[in-house]
């Protein structure tokens, strides 16, 4: 994709007062100039809590984002589509967004777990996957609507566990 193909392109430049030059100069893409100014703007957002309580701070992590999705869900979603065909706005995403956010969220995850909040064997990415990647669906395949209901809905499975009761303790 060409930087020219993005709309206000000239705007973009003009408000900075550089030249479409620069703009080549500095971003690759124009998914990447967007998902640049994307993370810049929503990076303390999205800051990852911890007061403690994970289940706490999970909670308030995943409303913080869906508030932020269901504001400005068309623009992620569109710089997710976009990265599919965008070798250097995929490669940015995953370094500057995916992979940060993933840290942060194992980090806490880890602090967690060696506070005895989470069980020693859980696999901290594959939470984040279904916590996370349960948003990232709603966002991009909107059949159901991201509310906080649904991250409660979502914490309150992760800490009860799916399974019924075994009458068999061994189980």
């Amino acid at each position: 994709m060409d930087l020219g193909d993005l709309p206000g392109l000239l705007l973009v430049a003009a408000r900075a007062g550089v030249s479409k030059m620069t703009l080549y100069k500095w971003w690759p893409s124009p998914g990447a100039l967007a998902f640049d100014a994307y993370f810049n703007t929503f990076q303390e957002t999205l800051a990852f809590p911890d007061t403690g309580d994970v289940r706490r701070d999970l909670t308030a992590q995943l409303r913080v984002f869906v508030d932020l999705l269901n504001r400005n869900g068309s623009v992620i979603a569109g710089i997710i589509g976009a990265a599919q065909g965008d070798a250097d706005l995929a490669q940015a995403l995953s370094t500057h967004y995916v992979a940060q956010r993933r840290a942060l969220a194992v980090e806490r995850l880890t602090r967690a777990q060696q506070a005895g909040q989470i069980r020693a064997e859980a696999d901290l990415e594959t939470i984040v996957d279904q916590l996370w990647g349960a948003v990232y669906h709603r966002l991009l395949l909107p059949a159901k609507p991201l509310t906080t209901e649904f991250i409660d809905q979502l914490i309150a499975n992760l800490f009860q566990g799916i399974a019924p009761d075994s009458p068999d303790p061994a189980r």
